[in-house]
């Protein structure tokens, strides 16, 4: 079953997924689970900057911090995105129709260019012309 994201779920997921540090987190949790410090690695941020960037994801449903020990893995929680996609997909229509105008407008060109493609001729003036 999909999630049903409300308005302002939607806002906080959409407003998270807009920072590519955010983007480039999600994309390493989807690989499996990662403490803030391996999260951090890649990046040339302070582990508070990166804590911050988690709380956003966090508070927008897209991850979740576990407790083991002192261990805190985050992972990925897959709702939030599917509500995204959820939402996503009633616009799929209009998109698909535009691509289907354009497939369209490009076959018309294809056979236009065809058409004329084809080498003619030169006219020769002779003198009796």
């Amino acid at each position: 079953m999909t999630a049903v994201l409300t308005a302002d779920q939607l806002d906080d997921t959409f407003a998270a997924l807009a920072n590519r540090t955010r983007r480039a987190i999600l994309a390493r949790l989807a690989q499996g689970a990662a403490s803030v410090s391996e999260l951090a690695e890649p990046f040339d941020m302070t582990l508070p900057a990166i804590s911050r960037h988690i709380k956003v994801l966090e508070r927008a449903g897209l991850i979740t911090q576990g407790r083991n020990a002192q261990y805190r893995p985050c992972t990925l929680d897959p709702a939030a995105l599917e509500g995204v996609a959820a939402w996503a997909e009633q616009y799929r229509h209009i998109w698909e129709t535009s691509f289907d105008r354009m497939d369209n407008y490009i076959g018309q060109l294809q056979a236009d260019g065809a058409n004329n493609s084809q080498p003619t001729e030169p006219t020769r003036k002779t003198r009796n012309d």
